[in-house]
């Protein structure tokens, strides 16, 4: 039976997100700063020197790793892991102090860009101020006694217990304490997806009373985009193509990886997308080690393919090692090949309104080619124009022909700003991991 013309049927589509992402994320790209390792003196004061560089660059977004004071009991190395936090509410003394941090805060403001902080709300170190005050916030094993995140080598950490309302108050609070008192723009918070969902949609709410915020998640679930987080991380397009650079993974993984996030994730979601962080340097390689020839590839698909791309400090500058966890280890900075391209891929990203972040950019559409298993080749565009790319992701010389006609004929290469004119059933030749960004 049909409805009334007054009626609403149940069906009609319900949008399940009810954050708003901040404006100035719209074609943003992020900057992750190691405080310890990013500088030589490896202070707050020492970032300050750098951030017109990173200006410079095209950063929008600097995300700083956890700013608390570390663990002493059960510390790992000399220095400790930062995300054994001892005290919510303070500075890690070896980064300078509250002043300092305020004033970095404000001088990366004064450059007109925006910076999140790394919150660990899932666990803390042993000697934490709350383990004395509130022993009765935190979990406990079979034996009543105070334990790591189960299945976790996180030895230096225990774990809360967040059916506690007191210990989810305090720490909404410690949270509020930061974007109130050092104006920071927003939390990457770790391993999200371990903490309540509750939790961090009340935390959303309290938070955009005193500003808009950013929320990054280090997770990776569809939940996650409805009421607390603008962003989680995109660890499976990360895998997939490491697994397709060294040779051991089909472009076909990809395939599913766009469609499993065009289909089931909501437009509004921002996934990012990249080729080194502090987790993947440290433990499993840097970015030459994890995506060799093919490197350049992945840090083309990272910029125009769906997500923000994230830069780790020191890519810009060829870092080639792995940086120490716990201790101290500053970057070599040096004048290199990739710096000049990251700049190139932000300057595209940010003069192209397709390759804006979350509902803001365009969909990416597949264009299919003769060599499918070897060759990634898509478009994205709106009415202002786009990006017609086309990456070989093998190490093999391969000739390919778009199997159907192109909506333009002519065409600019990004990198050469050559005029490009496609005719129908033309052959495209490509080394091996070869790249062609064209702007249209």
């Amino acid at each position: 039976m049909p409805l009334n013309k007054s009626e609403t049927s149940p069906h009609t589509p319900q949008n399940p997100v009810t954050l708003k992402h901040p404006s100035w994320c719209k074609n943003a790209v992020m900057y992750q700063i190691n405080t310890r390792q990013f500088t030589h003196e490896g202070t707050f004061t020492a970032v300050i020197a750098q951030l017109p560089r990173l200006k410079e660059l095209g950063v929008d977004i600097i995300y700083l790793m956890p700013i608390n004071p570390i663990g002493l009991k059960n510390r790992k190395g000399t220095l400790g892991s930062p995300y054994a936090v001892r005290d919510y509410l303070a500075i890690n003394p070896e980064f300078g102090s509250l002043a300092d941090f305020k004033a970095l805060v404000e001088a990366i403001h004064e450059h007109g860009m925006y910076v999140i902080v790394d919150w660990v709300a899932n666990h803390s170190a042993w000697d934490n101020v709350l383990v004395e005050q509130h022993p009765d916030w935190y979990s406990t094993d079979y034996q009543g006694e105070f334990h790591p995140t189960p299945w976790w080598d996180w030895d230096d950490i225990i774990d809360f217990d967040y059916t506690k309302v007191a210990l989810r108050e305090y720490m909404a609070q410690a949270m509020q304490y930061w974007v109130e008192e050092a104006d920071i723009d927003g939390y990457r918070c770790d391993v999200a997806g371990m903490v309540p969902s509750d939790f961090w949609v009340t935390v959303r709410q309290s938070l955009e009373q005193i500003k808009p915020v950013l929320m990054l998640a280090e997770w990776e679930t569809r939940d996650m985009h409805y009421a607390g987080f603008d962003m989680t991380y995109a660890w499976t397009w990360n895998e997939v193509m490491h697994a397709i650079c060294m040779g051991k993974g089909k472009i076909e993984k990809l395939f599913k990886y766009y469609s499993w996030h065009e289909k089931s994730y909501p437009r509004e979601a921002i996934k990012m997308t990249f080729v080194s962080n502090h987790d993947k340097n440290a433990w499993d390689g840097t970015e030459f080690e994890q995506f060799g020839d093919g490197l350049k590839a992945a840090i083309i698909l990272s910029f125009v393919g769906d997500g923000m791309p994230l830069i780790y400090n020191g890519q810009e500058a060829g870092n080639a090692k792995r940086l120490a966890f716990f201790e101290r280890d500053p970057i070599r900075w040096q004048a290199h090949e990739l710096g000049d391209f990251y700049h190139k891929l932000i300057h595209l990203k940010k003069s192209t309104t397709a390759l804006a972040n979350g509902q803001w950019g365009a969909t990416m559409r597949h264009i299919a080619n003769t060599c499918p298993r070897d060759v990634l080749s898509f478009i994205r565009a709106d009415e202002n124009g786009g990006v017609l790319v086309v990456l070989n992701l093998s190490a093999h010389e391969r000739e390919i022909q778009f199997t159907r006609p192109l909506q333009h004929s002519t065409y600019t290469d990004f990198f050469s700003q050559e005029v490009f004119c496609y005719e129908d059933k033309e052959i495209l030749h490509l080394s091996p991991w070869d790249y062609r960004v064209w702007v249209f």
